[in-house]
């Protein structure tokens, strides 16, 4: 073998050298290069964790636990202020009640699948020291109200919201005060007596005007209609004090007043004659005055029946119904329209908050033929206000014969700034047989001929805004005094452009009156049939349904009818006994936009 040269055997040794060296300084530069941009991943990705961590909802719940009627009052109260309170900034309390599953059906629904609340983090609240707790640096004191007025329960919380302040009763006061530390913003008892009206109800409502409202210091889009104390401490009734967290939330004006001026209500009975209807008059007149004509503002809540109407434990000149139609008879020329039915309405102050896009309804084609039938359309009414949008329509909404015939669902589209959430929950589950209209009257219960003139622009931007933002063309359900004047039907071809029908009743002379069937401006307008709202069974609905349709009527014809709190089961088989009672009729149910699409072609021909 050949002998290879020393030198060449230390180069190759150097080289063999110099290359183990650089490769070694290329895996340590190659390791160095890869480590740098790892590293840099897995802490933006910790930091993403962390910060995703930061952002995930942290919900706190507490349970209003069964107890005795008084403590269950007075619990719920002081509850409804620290949570209006706390969820200011963001929905942090939700409130459930062991007497009341609601608040947990919907907590369920919402924290499931894509609900907003998925992935919320939530935790108990053990007492009401640990609520406290949550809010107390926001908390400048309490306000005592007095239970020998009934009426500074409303007061006390008009004061709380605008104070940030809480409400106690005096067994409250000496439990919490010097336990909490806090001061008295207010002591209300003893304040009122009857000295200015004659009536220490009307004084502790005309003090709040005077001292609250009159000073702008009240929230203006909204007040609240919430029956007092009177009766329903006693029972341990929270159903209008569980809707408080929204009113302090909002720093809103509270009230509960007879719309009657001929007659003392259930309440206050030694009051001089129509005391309580000025007050109310005195309020809305300041309403309107804050305002200025530039927004409109909700009442909500309903009027307490046995205070104000006929009862029986309160005999009255005037029924429910129309006590009703007076409230808004009463409140329309203001500016103020009526969100009714509110009680047991929990946490509005947190749903509200709730994230909502613009929501969007299916069409149907509208190129239906016109054919000598008898087209009918039901409207699924009343669903106009919170409790029946929070409490009722989800019962029938579940019902499995749901879209096996075409719906209009009436619904409150001002709705949407205190349950968002659950009215787009019903927009995102519809079938394709199912579509939603205005209801009543239009965003926000109102008598439409009751508006005066100037504030129609007003009235129109407030309804394009909410029409639009659901989506709706139709009102199916305007109730009314008088058939529409003509700028009130150019008022809701603005924002209706679709479909008008009406309910027209004057209950000061008790008279029903029927609109002309008609097209004004391309707006179908018509008559909307209650004969069948009740629907007490189906038998009776469909005769019911059978008298508003005359033997021998031409055709074609068209028949809207009003149909309250009923499942879609019961009106699909009222229908299929409509048509075997009258055998003589070519009955189509039609969607509500071919119906009023096949009503214009009809009239805009005659």
């Amino acid at each position: 073998m050949k002998k290879i040269p020393t030198h060449l055997l230390i180069k190759k040794s150097l080289r063999k050298n110099n290359s183990v060296q650089a490769k070694n300084t290329f895996n340590k530069n190659l390791f160095a290069g890869m480590i740098k941009p790892v590293c840099i991943y897995l802490m933006s990705m910790f930091l993403i964790l962390e910060i995703a961590c930061e952002n995930k909802r942290h919900i706190y719940i507490y349970n209003l636990i069964r107890k005795e009627n008084i403590e269950r009052y007075d619990e719920a109260m002081l509850v409804a202020c620290l949570q209006g309170i706390a969820n200011r900034q963001k929905p942090v309390v939700y409130v459930i009640s062991e007497n009341n599953t609601q608040p947990e059906y919907w907590l369920k629904k919402f924290s499931a699948g894509t609900g907003w609340l998925r992935d919320t983090k939530a935790d108990t609240l053990k007492s009401m020291d640990a609520l406290f707790e949550l809010v107390r640096s926001r908390i400048n004191g309490a306000v005592i109200w007095d239970p020998h007025v009934p009426a500074t329960i409303n007061v006390a919380t008009t004061i709380a919201g605008v104070e940030n302040a809480v409400v106690l009763s005096p067994e409250f006061a000496e439990k919490y005060l010097e336990k909490w530390g806090i001061p008295v913003v207010r002591d209300l008892r003893g304040m009122f007596t009857g000295k200015e009206s004659g009536s220490a109800k009307n004084d502790a409502y005309r003090w709040a005007i005077k001292n609250y409202l009159s000073k702008g210091r009240c929230y203006m889009h909204r007040v609240f209609l919430s029956e007092d104390a009177y009766s329903t401490r006693a029972k341990g009734d929270i159903g209008y004090v569980v809707t408080r967290d929204w009113a302090v939330h909002k720093g809103s004006f509270v009230f509960d007043l007879s719309p009657w001026g001929d007659e003392q209500p259930q309440d206050d009975p030694e009051q001089p004659l129509g005391t309580d209807l000025e007050t109310y008059k005195m309020m809305l007149g300041e309403i309107l005055r804050q305002t200025d004509g530039k927004e409109m503002t909700e009442i909500a809540g309903f009027f307490p029946f046995s205070k104000y109407s006929n009862m029986p434990d309160h005999p009255s000149r005037h029924e429910a119904v129309p006590t009703e139609w007076e409230s808004v008879f009463l409140m329309s020329p203001y500016n103020c329209y009526q969100n009714t039915a509110a009680s047991y309405c929990f946490n509005q102050s947190f749903h509200s908050q709730a994230p909502v896009k613009k929501l969007k309804q299916h069409r149907p084609s509208v190129e239906k033929k016109l054919e000598n039938k008898t087209y009918i359309c039901i409207l699924m009414a009343d669903y106009d206000s919170a409790t029946p949008l929070y409490e009722f329509l989800y019962k029938h909404w579940e019902d499995k014969q749901r879209g096996k015939i075409p719906f209009i669902w009436g619904i409150n589209p001002n709705l949407i700034e205190t349950y968002p959430d659950i009215i787009e929950y019903f927009y995102n589950t519809v079938s394709e047989n199912d579509y939603f209209g205005a209801d009543a009257s239009a965003a926000g219960y109102i008598n439409p001929n009751r508006i005066l003139p100037q504030y129609l622009p007003l009235f129109i931007r407030h309804n394009q805004k909410f029409f639009n933002q659901l989506d709706l063309t139709i009102a199916p359900m305007v109730l009314d005094w008088d058939e529409p004047a003509d700028q009130v039907k150019d008022a809701y071809a603005q924002f209706s452009p679709d479909g008008f029908a009406t309910i027209i009743y004057d209950f000061h002379t008790e008279t029903v009156k029927h609109p002309k069937p008609e097209v004004w401006k391309g707006m179908p307008v018509m008559d909307l049939h209650n004969h069948a709202n009740e629907f007490k069974s189906v038998g009776e609905a469909a005769k019911a349904m059978s008298g508003a349709i005359p033997t021998g009527e031409a055709t074609p014809a068209f028949h809207f009818f009003r149909i309250v709190w009923t499942s879609p089961s019961n009106v699909i088989a009222g229908i299929e006994e409509l048509k075997r009672i009258r055998p003589d009729l070519d009955i189509e149910v039609t969607d509500p936009y071919n119906f009023f699409n096949l009503f214009k072609e009809y009239y805009s021909n005659k």
